[in-house]
């Protein structure tokens, strides 16, 4: 299997915080979302996965390319790899058109019929200057340089947050076209879960700057559930043993008990009377995170 990025250990310290060691990876042609609390260190991987800041410890390769203490990522490396952090990064004053100088001038690959297609589809006004543009077409605009200098992998940090819906679309059709080349892949680092859920093919859930969990998308969203019971009913599932498997968690509300089954089907089986919904990714953080093991 190829992989687009691949970590082994990696550390990072800070005097407040340490990264790692982490493990994970995202194979080509996938689209894994990265999710966690502010703090948890999500962007100080990113950090490193692009070669910004240097790690203590561990390995890590990008496109095949190990990242070495001496030199970093190669620079061929860095053409291969498009990234869209949270905030425009173009000077306030340039036009949108000259966007694409620098693109020219930068990388070897540069599409310009490709940069000039996404930025008419995304009704961004050439003449216009960045400081002009609302925050959704900013992000586009970011994305839409990304994709036109031929990336093989998109890193994203929080590229759609506080975006409306539509712009969110927007983006979404956008990466869904870059990832119809299977050799694509995108690592997505985002706290609006429900664009994972569209999106991602894994979660990889970061706590306290360590992975809580990496998971298919499918074993969150369509295998795990949430019962919503009684507490007399929870005690009783308790007696009978029934919520010891692993990864079964329980959080206690002033009504109600909610339960974080990892398969509801093999729930509901063994106990057709209690109901048991589909989970969304955002109450699976919230019941893994927060939610009592027994």
């Amino acid at each position: 299997m190829r992989y687009a990025i691949k970590a082994d250990g990696l550390v990072k310290g800070y005097a407040d915080f340490t990264l790692g060691p982490v493990s994970l990876d995202v194979p080509a042609g996938t689209v894994v979302g990265l999710v966690g609390a502010n703090g948890a260190g999500k962007t100080t991987l990113i950090k490193c996965l692009l070669g910004l800041v240097e790690p203590d410890a561990g390995e890590l390769e990008v496109l095949g390319d190990p990242l070495t203490r001496t030199s970093g990522l190669s620079a061929r490396t860095k053409e291969r790899i498009g990234v869209v952090l949270d905030t425009c990064a173009f000077p306030q004053e340039m036009r949108v058109r000259d966007v694409a100088q620098v693109g020219r001038i930068a990388y070897r690959w540069w599409d310009q019929a490709a940069f000039d297609g996404l930025t008419a589809a995304s009704g961004i006004d050439g003449a216009k200057r960045v400081k002009e543009l609302s925050r959704g077409m900013g992000m586009k605009l970011s994305l839409a340089f990304a994709l036109s200098h031929a990336p093989d992998v998109l890193i994203l940090d929080e590229a759609t947050a506080g975006l409306d819906p539509l712009a969110r679309d927007g983006m979404l059709d956008m990466l869904r076209a870059f990832m119809e080349d299977e050799a694509h892949s995108i690592l997505m680092a985002s706290h609006i879960t429900s664009d994972l859920e569209r999106l991602a093919d894994r979660i990889i859930c970061l706590e306290a700057g360590r992975v809580r969990f990496d998971l298919p998308k499918d074993a969150i969203c369509d295998e795990a559930g949430i019962v919503r019971c009684r507490a007399a009913q929870v005690d009783e599932l308790i007696a009978q043993g029934a919520l010891t498997t692993a990864g079964v968690r329980i959080m206690r509300e002033a009504y109600s008990v909610s339960v974080l089954v990892p398969d509801r089907f093999a729930f509901a089986k063994v106990h057709p009377g209690i109901p048991v919904d589909r989970v969304s990714l955002d109450d699976y953080l919230m019941m893994t995170l927060k939610g009592e093991v027994l």
